[in-house]
């Protein structure tokens, strides 16, 4: 058997289900010290791995650092890495990529997604603001890069209030994703 066939084939096939999966779905060498291997290809690649308090532990150990979505973004802009490995969702990726335009953003798995996040999509959003012209936009940092292009503002859990209470009390805002978040 040709190995090097074999391994292309799975590969393939893994390929033309990674977006029904979110990921590649392919069995690993189980002697394969994963760990190692990790720190070995964040050298190679001059990567940093930024991971969400919520990850698993495993993928904690192997993180440069760990916070929360301010944090993380925080970091991602201070890096001095060429690649960003980011163990979160899609907003939280998307966040690095808009502060380093430079370097390559990746996330493991593609269907990483946040239900705060997905329910506000970008072109409905869009009508929606276009119907109130006189509003500014505020929107809360767990949002995607398409309601961030559309806000004025973006602002995170804990200067939320702070922002919007410094508009002038006669100027409508619209808050998004959620209004309760402030």
């Amino acid at each position: 058997m040709n190995t090097d066939t074999s391994t292309s084939s799975v590969l393939d096939i893994a390929r033309a289900n990674v977006d029904k999966r979110g990921f590649l779905d392919i069995d690993l060498d189980p002697t394969l010290d994963l760990f190692a291997e990790i720190e070995r290809l964040k050298k190679e690649k001059n990567a940093v791995v930024l991971a969400h308090y919520y990850q698993e532990p495993d993928i904690q150990d192997v993180a440069d650092y760990i916070g929360d979505s301010l944090g993380l973004a925080q970091q991602a802009e201070k890096t001095q890495a060429d690649m960003i490995v980011f163990a979160g969702v899609h907003f939280m990726a998307e966040t690095a990529k808009i502060l380093n335009p430079g370097k390559k953003v990746v996330i493991p798995d593609l269907k990483a997604g946040c239900s705060l996040s997905d329910s506000c999509p970008p072109p409905l959003f869009s009508k929606f603001k276009e119907q109130h012209p006189d509003h500014v936009v505020v929107s809360y940092i767990n949002c995607s890069a398409g309601i961030k292009a559309l806000s004025d503002v973006i602002v995170t859990s804990s200067n939320a209030k702070i922002i919007v209470e410094s508009f002038p009390k006669d100027q409508p805002i619209i808050f998004a994703p959620a209004l309760q978040l402030i």
